[in-house]
């Protein structure tokens, strides 16, 4: 069941005080009576985290890895996502937010609910990215910090894709569906499209459209171009470069998860931030997921990310 709280006048970076509607779901044992997973999802992802419509429901659930029946599952949507339909909650004025700020207004949203210690905090792509930024601003909060197919900052790379999509959502007739045709094109390799479609008959150029219409038709621009933003203001070190300095002084046990064929967020950029921070911080450990299908490995690998999580 949806669920939300307000914050009636939240001040975030460009300095502009605003309310802002922080809606979540809890799966599991009711909170303060099992330890508290907080799950991120990712760009287009939503709080409905397990259940019939859950995306990443093979992971989470009872009996799965994160096991609803001994952890209580928490799930906040990025304001502004637009999961609870509401049209006046959408935010418009985007490129004044940072993720940064979300981790804020997710730390209200903990504090709000008498939430005091996380066991653990995971997510893939921007909600990995977002455990990070929660993680240095509550350095005792996180027990456990799971980052998955992601980073603790905004690649040239990355700002570079996320330009051209800025570009489209601002400009096509079509913004959501031409954006999103876009972008599933650099999260799936070419080896990825050759095993989905040389055997089978189909052509990639309808997978595309089915996948822009797909998110068409439940996406709101707004969002989007909210989400795509905030992937641009991904920096744990607040803008001084210092990422080491800033990660090393998270309390948590930290489990990087990298995907070896991921060209969004790439592996070699984690193992260099393991590499660093290593020397300066004990309980910190890298994985790596094998796969052909680049970074929607995170919601495909689903029994190599369960080999890699079930020991945590």
């Amino acid at each position: 069941m949806l669920q939300d709280i307000t914050l009636s006048a939240f001040e975030h970076t460009a300095g502009t005080r605003q309310k802002m509607c922080l809606s979540f779901e809890i799966f599991g044992p009711a909170l303060h009576t099992a330890p508290v997973v907080l799950v991120n999802h990712a760009l287009t992802g939503n709080s409905r985290v397990t259940g019939e419509n859950g995306w990443w429901k093979d992971l989470v659930g009872p009996e799965k890895c994160i096991d609803t029946r001994y952890y209580t599952v928490l799930c906040f949507n990025i304001p502004g996502n637009g999961f609870d339909g509401k049209k006046e909650n959408l935010i418009q004025n985007y490129s004044e937010f940072t993720l940064h700020d979300v981790a804020r207004i997710f730390d209200e949203g903990l504090k709000k609910l008498k939430i005091e210690r996380l066991y653990a905090a995971i997510g893939g792509s921007i909600g990995g990215a977002l455990a990070w930024e929660l993680a240095v601003l509550r350095p005792a909060l996180i027990e456990n910090l799971i980052p998955v197919a992601t980073d603790y900052k905004a690649t040239q790379w990355v700002l570079a894709q996320c330009k051209v999509q800025d570009q489209i959502l601002n400009n096509s007739v079509s913004p959501v569906h031409d954006a999103r045709m876009h972008a599933m094109t650099f999260y799936r390799t070419p080896g990825s499209l050759k095993e989905k479609f040389d055997s089978r008959g189909k052509k990639v150029h309808e997978w595309l459209l089915h996948h822009g219409q797909k998110l068409e038709s439940r996406y709101d621009p707004a969002s989007y171009r909210l989400m795509n933003h905030l992937l641009t203001t991904i920096d744990i070190s607040r803008g001084t470069g210092r990422y080491t300095e800033a990660a090393e002084q998270i309390r948590s046990s930290i489990h990087i998860v990298t995907i070896d064929s991921d060209y969004f967020f790439l592996a070699e950029e984690n193992r260099e931030a393991y590499t660093a921070l290593a020397s300066r911080k004990n309980d910190l450990h890298i994985h790596e997921i094998r796969s052909i299908h680049w970074h929607d490995a995170f919601v495909i690998e689903y029994s190599q990310l369960q080999k890699i999580l079930e020991p945590v």
